[in-house]
Protein backbone atom coordinates (compact mmCIF):
# COMPACT_ATOMS: atom_id res chain seq x y z
CA UNK A 1 0.00 0.00 0.00
CA UNK A 2 0.81 3.57 -0.87
CA UNK A 3 0.85 6.18 2.10
CA UNK A 4 1.63 10.23 2.74
CA UNK A 5 3.30 10.58 5.80
CA UNK A 6 4.31 13.93 7.30
CA UNK A 7 7.81 13.83 8.91
CA UNK A 8 7.50 16.62 10.81
CA UNK A 9 6.44 19.78 11.56
CA UNK A 10 7.38 22.42 8.54
CA UNK A 11 5.86 23.00 4.84
CA UNK A 12 5.38 21.16 2.18
CA UNK A 13 8.53 18.78 2.38
CA UNK A 14 7.12 17.04 5.09
CA UNK A 15 4.76 15.22 3.16
CA UNK A 16 6.66 11.88 1.94
CA UNK A 17 4.99 9.25 0.01
CA UNK A 18 6.10 5.72 1.39
CA UNK A 19 5.53 2.08 0.57
CA UNK A 20 3.78 -0.33 3.57
CA UNK A 21 2.23 -3.56 3.54
CA UNK A 22 -1.73 -4.07 3.32
CA UNK A 23 -3.10 -4.07 6.63
CA UNK A 24 -5.09 -6.91 7.27
CA UNK A 25 -8.98 -5.84 9.01
CA UNK A 26 -9.40 -7.31 12.43
CA UNK A 27 -12.77 -7.84 14.10
CA UNK A 28 -15.95 -5.31 13.45
CA UNK A 29 -13.36 -3.66 10.92
CA UNK A 30 -13.06 -4.40 6.92
CA UNK A 31 -10.27 -3.31 4.49
CA UNK A 32 -11.06 -0.30 1.83
CA UNK A 33 -9.26 0.51 -0.98
CA UNK A 34 -9.46 4.09 -1.55
CA UNK A 35 -10.71 6.05 -4.42
CA UNK A 36 -10.70 9.31 -3.09
CA UNK A 37 -9.78 10.94 0.44
CA UNK A 38 -10.88 14.05 1.44
CA UNK A 39 -8.33 17.01 2.24
CA UNK A 40 -9.21 19.25 5.40
CA UNK A 41 -7.82 22.67 6.56
CA UNK A 42 -6.64 19.90 9.75
CA UNK A 43 -4.69 18.17 7.72
CA UNK A 44 -2.61 21.84 7.15
CA UNK A 45 -2.59 22.26 10.41
CA UNK A 46 -1.27 18.85 11.36
CA UNK A 47 1.42 19.55 9.04
CA UNK A 48 2.47 22.65 10.69
CA UNK A 49 2.29 21.51 13.70
CA UNK A 50 -0.62 23.22 15.27
CA UNK A 51 -2.97 20.32 15.55
CA UNK A 52 -2.56 19.18 18.62
CA UNK A 53 -4.89 15.81 18.28
CA UNK A 54 -2.58 14.57 15.58
CA UNK A 55 -0.34 11.55 16.02
CA UNK A 56 2.75 12.17 16.68
CA UNK A 57 5.29 13.04 13.77
CA UNK A 58 6.08 10.46 11.36
CA UNK A 59 2.10 10.01 10.96
CA UNK A 60 -0.49 9.53 8.45
CA UNK A 61 -3.29 11.84 8.47
CA UNK A 62 -6.94 12.25 7.06
CA UNK A 63 -10.22 11.69 8.03
CA UNK A 64 -12.58 10.62 5.21
CA UNK A 65 -12.22 8.24 2.09
CA UNK A 66 -14.52 6.98 -0.69
CA UNK A 67 -13.61 3.52 -2.19
CA UNK A 68 -14.36 -0.30 -2.60
CA UNK A 69 -14.26 -2.86 0.40
CA UNK A 70 -11.98 -6.11 -0.69
CA UNK A 71 -11.97 -7.92 2.88
CA UNK A 72 -13.87 -7.53 6.27
CA UNK A 73 -12.37 -8.97 9.59
CA UNK A 74 -14.29 -11.20 12.42
CA UNK A 75 -18.19 -9.87 12.68
CA UNK A 76 -18.66 -8.44 9.33
CA UNK A 77 -20.48 -9.66 6.97
CA UNK A 78 -19.23 -10.93 4.01
CA UNK A 79 -22.07 -9.11 1.56
CA UNK A 80 -19.83 -5.70 2.18
CA UNK A 81 -16.81 -7.09 0.16
CA UNK A 82 -17.20 -5.89 -3.29
CA UNK A 83 -19.41 -2.86 -2.15
CA UNK A 84 -18.55 1.33 -3.14
CA UNK A 85 -18.60 2.61 0.64
CA UNK A 86 -17.34 6.11 2.10
CA UNK A 87 -17.01 7.02 5.99
CA UNK A 88 -14.96 8.79 8.32
CA UNK A 89 -11.22 7.17 9.80
CA UNK A 90 -9.36 8.56 13.01
CA UNK A 91 -6.43 9.26 10.93
CA UNK A 92 -5.01 7.35 8.26
CA UNK A 93 -6.95 8.42 5.48
CA UNK A 94 -4.18 9.89 2.98
CA UNK A 95 -3.19 6.20 1.73
CA UNK A 96 -4.90 3.87 -0.95
CA UNK A 97 -5.69 1.26 1.36
CA UNK A 98 -7.60 1.79 4.65
CA UNK A 99 -8.80 -0.30 7.15
CA UNK A 100 -12.25 1.39 8.53
CA UNK A 101 -14.72 0.13 11.66
CA UNK A 102 -17.71 -1.03 9.94
CA UNK A 103 -19.84 1.56 12.79
CA UNK A 104 -17.84 4.66 10.91
CA UNK A 105 -18.93 3.15 7.20
CA UNK A 106 -21.58 4.16 5.02
CA UNK A 107 -22.79 2.83 1.62
CA UNK A 108 -21.68 4.92 -0.87
CA UNK A 109 -25.23 6.43 -2.93
CA UNK A 110 -24.94 5.32 -6.93
CA UNK A 111 -25.75 9.25 -7.90
CA UNK A 112 -22.04 10.29 -6.02
CA UNK A 113 -18.91 9.96 -7.57
CA UNK A 114 -16.08 8.77 -5.11
CA UNK A 115 -14.82 12.43 -5.09
CA UNK A 116 -18.09 13.70 -4.05
CA UNK A 117 -18.46 10.64 -1.70
CA UNK A 118 -15.49 11.95 -0.20
CA UNK A 119 -16.31 15.61 0.24
CA UNK A 120 -18.91 14.69 2.46
CA UNK A 121 -18.04 13.22 5.77
CA UNK A 122 -16.50 16.25 7.61
CA UNK A 123 -17.91 18.67 6.12
CA UNK A 124 -21.43 18.07 6.10
CA UNK A 125 -21.44 16.57 9.51
CA UNK A 126 -19.50 19.76 10.60
CA UNK A 127 -22.10 22.12 8.88
CA UNK A 128 -25.02 20.23 10.64
CA UNK A 129 -23.90 20.13 14.42
CA UNK A 130 -23.12 23.73 13.25
CA UNK A 131 -26.74 24.52 11.85
CA UNK A 132 -28.92 22.18 13.42
CA UNK A 133 -28.02 20.28 15.95
CA UNK A 134 -26.45 23.14 18.39
CA UNK A 135 -27.25 25.91 16.32
CA UNK A 136 -30.71 24.99 16.18
CA UNK A 137 -31.05 27.54 13.07
CA UNK A 138 -35.23 28.16 12.08
CA UNK A 139 -36.75 29.42 8.76
CA UNK A 140 -37.32 32.51 10.11
CA UNK A 141 -33.93 33.39 10.96
CA UNK A 142 -30.39 34.42 9.31
CA UNK A 143 -26.91 32.91 9.41
CA UNK A 144 -23.21 34.52 8.55
CA UNK A 145 -21.23 31.62 7.54
CA UNK A 146 -17.37 32.73 7.16
CA UNK A 147 -15.03 31.35 4.34
CA UNK A 148 -18.20 30.80 2.99
CA UNK A 149 -16.42 29.29 -0.02
CA UNK A 150 -14.34 26.50 1.47
CA UNK A 151 -15.84 23.00 2.20
CA UNK A 152 -17.89 23.71 4.73
CA UNK A 153 -18.96 26.94 3.95
CA UNK A 154 -20.95 25.55 0.71
CA UNK A 155 -22.50 22.07 3.00
CA UNK A 156 -23.58 24.88 5.11
CA UNK A 157 -25.00 27.15 2.32
CA UNK A 158 -27.11 23.55 1.10
CA UNK A 159 -28.08 23.25 4.76
CA UNK A 160 -29.28 26.42 5.79
CA UNK A 161 -30.75 26.44 1.81
CA UNK A 162 -32.87 23.29 3.20
CA UNK A 163 -34.32 25.22 6.08
CA UNK A 164 -35.18 28.05 4.88
CA UNK A 165 -33.14 30.61 6.47
CA UNK A 166 -31.60 33.84 5.08
CA UNK A 167 -27.58 33.33 4.29
CA UNK A 168 -24.77 36.13 4.67
CA UNK A 169 -21.50 34.62 3.62
CA UNK A 170 -18.16 35.88 3.38
CA UNK A 171 -15.86 35.44 0.64
CA UNK A 172 -13.01 37.05 -1.92
CA UNK A 173 -15.11 38.55 -4.81
CA UNK A 174 -14.17 36.14 -7.27
CA UNK A 175 -16.25 33.66 -5.75
CA UNK A 176 -19.71 35.20 -5.43
CA UNK A 177 -21.13 34.39 -8.79
CA UNK A 178 -20.27 30.80 -7.79
CA UNK A 179 -21.49 31.19 -4.33
CA UNK A 180 -25.12 33.06 -5.14
CA UNK A 181 -25.81 30.32 -7.62
CA UNK A 182 -25.43 27.72 -5.27
CA UNK A 183 -28.04 29.92 -3.21
CA UNK A 184 -25.97 32.30 -0.63
CA UNK A 185 -28.13 35.13 -0.35
CA UNK A 186 -26.30 38.06 0.32
CA UNK A 187 -21.95 37.74 -0.28
CA UNK A 188 -19.49 40.21 1.43
CA UNK A 189 -16.08 41.04 0.46
CA UNK A 190 -13.81 40.30 3.39
CA UNK A 191 -10.59 41.35 1.57
CA UNK A 192 -11.77 45.01 0.98
CA UNK A 193 -11.87 45.86 4.54
CA UNK A 194 -13.73 45.29 7.84
CA UNK A 195 -17.22 42.62 6.75
CA UNK A 196 -18.99 44.11 10.11
CA UNK A 197 -20.64 47.47 8.43
CA UNK A 198 -21.81 45.75 5.32
CA UNK A 199 -23.84 42.93 7.61
CA UNK A 200 -25.40 45.79 9.89
CA UNK A 201 -26.02 47.43 6.60
CA UNK A 202 -27.58 44.27 4.87
CA UNK A 203 -29.13 43.45 8.53
CA UNK A 204 -30.66 46.81 9.44
CA UNK A 205 -27.86 47.05 12.20
CA UNK A 206 -29.62 43.81 13.75
CA UNK A 207 -27.14 41.11 13.02
CA UNK A 208 -27.64 37.75 12.58
CA UNK A 209 -28.85 34.90 14.64
CA UNK A 210 -26.33 32.18 13.92
CA UNK A 211 -22.95 32.60 12.71
CA UNK A 212 -20.55 30.11 11.78
CA UNK A 213 -16.76 31.02 12.31
CA UNK A 214 -13.19 28.82 11.72
CA UNK A 215 -10.98 32.03 11.84
CA UNK A 216 -10.27 32.01 15.51
CA UNK A 217 -8.67 34.36 17.56
CA UNK A 218 -10.31 38.52 17.85
CA UNK A 219 -12.19 37.11 15.33
CA UNK A 220 -14.48 35.68 17.74
CA UNK A 221 -15.09 38.90 19.39
CA UNK A 222 -16.38 40.22 16.26
CA UNK A 223 -18.71 37.77 15.30
CA UNK A 224 -19.96 37.55 19.02
CA UNK A 225 -20.64 41.49 18.35
CA UNK A 226 -22.40 41.05 15.55
CA UNK A 227 -25.31 38.77 16.83
CA UNK A 228 -28.95 39.75 17.25
CA UNK A 229 -30.05 39.31 20.87
CA UNK A 230 -31.33 35.35 20.82
CA UNK A 231 -27.73 35.09 18.57
CA UNK A 232 -25.44 31.99 18.73
CA UNK A 233 -21.97 32.25 17.57
CA UNK A 234 -20.57 28.36 16.77
CA UNK A 235 -16.44 28.46 16.47
CA UNK A 236 -15.16 25.74 14.86
CA UNK A 237 -11.22 26.28 13.96
CA UNK A 238 -8.55 28.28 14.00
CA UNK A 239 -7.68 29.05 10.06
CA UNK A 240 -6.01 32.30 10.82
CA UNK A 241 -3.39 30.73 12.92
CA UNK A 242 -1.89 29.03 9.77
CA UNK A 243 -1.09 32.69 8.31
CA UNK A 244 1.35 34.06 11.39
CA UNK A 245 4.51 34.35 10.58
CA UNK A 246 5.82 32.34 13.49
CA UNK A 247 7.24 29.08 13.84
CA UNK A 248 5.43 25.84 15.22
CA UNK A 249 3.15 26.26 18.03
CA UNK A 250 4.63 29.91 18.79
CA UNK A 251 2.14 30.55 15.75
CA UNK A 252 -0.66 30.03 18.13
CA UNK A 253 0.50 33.22 20.49
CA UNK A 254 -1.55 35.57 18.38
CA UNK A 255 -4.62 33.53 18.53
CA UNK A 256 -4.29 33.08 22.16
CA UNK A 257 -3.54 36.87 22.62
CA UNK A 258 -6.92 37.41 21.41
CA UNK A 259 -9.21 35.25 22.81
CA UNK A 260 -12.50 36.60 23.84
CA UNK A 261 -13.74 36.01 27.01
CA UNK A 262 -17.69 34.88 27.72
CA UNK A 263 -18.72 34.85 31.23
CA UNK A 264 -22.43 33.53 32.46
CA UNK A 265 -23.42 36.81 33.51
CA UNK A 266 -22.46 38.52 30.05
CA UNK A 267 -24.04 36.04 27.80
CA UNK A 268 -27.36 36.02 29.87
CA UNK A 269 -27.67 40.07 29.96
CA UNK A 270 -27.02 40.00 26.10
CA UNK A 271 -29.12 37.03 25.43
CA UNK A 272 -26.83 35.36 23.52
CA UNK A 273 -25.11 32.06 23.13
CA UNK A 274 -21.65 30.37 22.15
CA UNK A 275 -20.41 26.93 21.33
CA UNK A 276 -17.80 25.07 20.02
CA UNK A 277 -17.82 21.84 17.46
CA UNK A 278 -14.66 19.59 17.00
CA UNK A 279 -15.66 16.26 14.64
CA UNK A 280 -12.36 14.96 16.25
CA UNK A 281 -13.61 14.46 19.21
CA UNK A 282 -16.67 12.64 18.63
CA UNK A 283 -15.62 9.43 17.92
CA UNK A 284 -17.44 8.17 21.49
CA UNK A 285 -20.61 9.49 19.80
CA UNK A 286 -20.29 7.38 16.54
CA UNK A 287 -24.25 6.42 16.88
CA UNK A 288 -24.66 10.38 16.90
CA UNK A 289 -23.02 10.68 13.81
CA UNK A 290 -24.40 7.67 11.97
CA UNK A 291 -27.81 9.20 12.41
CA UNK A 292 -26.75 12.78 11.29
CA UNK A 293 -25.73 10.73 8.36
CA UNK A 294 -28.90 9.22 7.61
CA UNK A 295 -30.26 12.77 6.81
CA UNK A 296 -27.50 13.78 4.83
CA UNK A 297 -27.82 11.05 2.86
CA UNK A 298 -31.72 11.07 2.34
CA UNK A 299 -30.76 15.13 1.48
CA UNK A 300 -28.33 13.39 -1.05
CA UNK A 301 -31.31 11.20 -2.14
CA UNK A 302 -33.96 14.60 -1.85
CA UNK A 303 -30.90 16.74 -3.73
CA UNK A 304 -30.96 19.60 -0.82
CA UNK A 305 -26.96 18.09 0.07
CA UNK A 306 -24.89 18.41 -3.41
CA UNK A 307 -21.15 17.80 -2.61
CA UNK A 308 -18.66 20.10 -4.84
CA UNK A 309 -15.42 18.45 -5.42
CA UNK A 310 -13.50 21.99 -6.47
CA UNK A 311 -10.31 20.20 -7.54
CA UNK A 312 -8.24 16.60 -7.62
CA UNK A 313 -4.71 15.89 -7.28
CA UNK A 314 -2.87 12.73 -7.19
CA UNK A 315 -1.95 10.90 -3.96
CA UNK A 316 1.33 11.69 -4.64
CA UNK A 317 0.49 15.30 -5.14
CA UNK A 318 -0.37 15.91 -2.32
CA UNK A 319 2.06 18.81 -1.57
CA UNK A 320 -0.09 20.65 -4.44
CA UNK A 321 -3.15 20.34 -2.39
CA UNK A 322 -2.10 21.82 0.37
CA UNK A 323 -0.28 24.73 -1.11
CA UNK A 324 -4.00 24.99 -3.20
CA UNK A 325 -6.06 25.62 0.43
CA UNK A 326 -3.63 27.70 1.56
CA UNK A 327 -3.70 30.19 -1.22
CA UNK A 328 -7.70 30.33 -0.46
CA UNK A 329 -8.10 29.23 -4.13
CA UNK A 330 -10.36 26.67 -3.22
CA UNK A 331 -14.28 26.85 -3.88
CA UNK A 332 -15.41 23.49 -1.72
CA UNK A 333 -13.89 20.53 -1.46
CA UNK A 334 -9.96 19.73 -2.33
CA UNK A 335 -9.87 15.54 -3.34
CA UNK A 336 -7.01 13.82 -3.37
CA UNK A 337 -7.57 10.51 -5.84
CA UNK A 338 -6.32 7.13 -6.65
Amino acid sequence: MQQIYITGAGGLDKLELRQAPDPTPGPDTLRVRVHASGVNFADIMARQGLYPDAPKTPCVVGYEVSGVVDAVGDGVDTSWVGKPVFGLTRFGGYADTVIMPIKQVFEKPESLSHAQAAAIPVNYLTAWQLLVVVGALTADESVLIHNVGGGVGLAAIDIARHVGATIYGTASSGKHAFLKDRGLHHAIDYTRGDWMPELMRLTQDRGVELITDPLGGSHWKKSYKALRATGRLGMFGISTATESGLFGPLKLLKIVFGLPLYTPLGLMDQNRGVFGVNMGHLWHEVDKIRTWMETLLLGVEQGWVRPHVDKTFALADVGQAHAYIEARKNIGKVVLTV
